[in-house]
């Protein structure tokens, strides 16, 4: 998979911008607060239909504009691609392949596959619940084409039975029609939440054994890793050593966990459970590493699972997903940053974002193509 063009308008800092890629190894170099991380931040909501910062369409659309525009120009299985988003909340945005307009992301999704690796993933193990459902959701969705989708109709009915729970007043003494239209809400949520839970689970268990490996390597074959999913309503799956949970026997636990909380829902008027609601956890050697892993243990984890990321979509895929690093290379010790350097293949286009080029090995830099960034404005070379 290879990018060779990028248009934006109105996106973050930047009134227009137009890029030509050549290779295989890129830079964008540049002070901090110029527009470097925009740039890769284009290219991943270009691949997934979000942003690895902004939580909302609007936070990445330029200051006094309604819109922004994203194009990309690719080549995939030696076939060129064309990408364009159009972001107008709060609108639906527009998306099209080759010029024609898809009607679900699912049709949209999968075409231009990236891996991220930022500063802010380093901290994935000390962030909150929400930044590793984020993490786990954008990686799942550009390999299951349809969890974007089924992740966005999940969302709305959530918002829509939150809005009819508030419309109890906390009286948990219903009426025989409010029973009936909140098991309407009850069946929809559960059956789309169970889905969810079950394609977290098989992700989780695609990339355990990737993960593991890279993590011993790095480690010197000392510490073991496991991944665990805790769910709200089908409790901790071990990615490991646990069979992945089919939809059918998640849907059960799920009706049995809505009547449990049935008067607690009615009285704080929101969903309490579910995958909204649910997290990732890290084991080395049997012990918790949100909670004990040292600093350079916890970026280990990360760089493990990054570089598990890229094999499991190139198994996938059949082809080498894009690699983004933003300013990371910075933040990691010699060790790991050779670790990672050297684990990139050379068919694996690499855009780097880096405020310095000086602590690159010269070699490394031979064949690497550059761009030097100043307050939204790109220069070649």
């Amino acid at each position: 998979m290879f990018l060779k063009k990028l248009k934006l308008i109105n996106f973050r800092n930047y009134d227009s911008c137009e890029i030509n890629f050549s290779g295989n190894k890129i830079i964008f170099v540049g002070k901090n607060a110029q527009g470097k991380t925009n740039l890769l931040e284009s290219i991943y909501y270009l691949a997934t239909l979000s942003s690895f910062k902004a939580s909302h369409d609007s936070e990445v659309i330029k200051w006094g504009n309604n819109n922004a525009y994203l194009k990309a120009e690719l080549i995939k299985y030696d076939t060129d691609v064309q990408l364009d988003i159009l972001i107008n909340p709060p609108k639906t945005k527009i998306v099209k392949v080759n010029g024609l307009k898809k009607a679900s992301y699912s049709q949209y999704l999968g075409h231009l596959l990236v891996v991220n690796f930022g500063i802010s993933d380093l901290l994935l193990l000390r962030g909150t619940p929400s930044d590793r459902r984020r993490w786990l959701d954008d990686a799942i969705s550009q390999i299951y084409l349809a969890y974007r989708d089924r992740l966005n109709k999940y969302n709305k009915i959530k918002t829509q039975r939150n809005n009819f729970l508030k419309d109890f007043k906390g009286n948990i003494n219903l009426s025989s029609s409010q029973e009936e239209l909140l098991s309407v809400w009850d069946e929809q949520i559960s059956v789309t939440g169970s889905n969810i839970i079950h394609l977290r689970h098989k992700y989780l268990k695609e990339i355990q054994e990737i993960a593991n490996l890279k993590h011993k390597n790095i480690s010197l074959e000392q510490e073991d890793l496991v991944l665990e999913y805790n769910s709200t309503v089908a409790g901790n799956f071990n990615a490991r050593n646990d069979e992945i949970l089919s939809p059918e026997i998640i849907l059960k636990k799920y009706q049995q966990k809505i009547k449990e909380k049935r008067n607690e829902e009615i009285i704080r008027a929101q969903t309490v459970e579910g995958p909204h609601r649910d997290d990732v956890s890290f084991y080395i050697n049997n012990t918790d590493a949100k909670a004990f892993a040292s600093q350079g243990q916890q970026r280990t984890i990360v760089l493990a699972i990054k570089l598990s990321e890229i094999d499991f979509i190139e198994k996938i895929a059949g082809e080498s997903p894009i690699l983004l690093l933003d300013d990371v290379l910075a933040e990691l010790d010699k060790t790991r940053q050779n670790y990672l350097l050297n684990a990139i293949k050379p068919e694996t286009q690499t855009i780097i974002s880096t405020t310095d080029t000086s602590g690159f090995d010269e070699k490394f830099l031979e064949d690497m193509e550059v761009f030097h960034i100043e307050s939204g404005k790109v220069i070649h070379g």
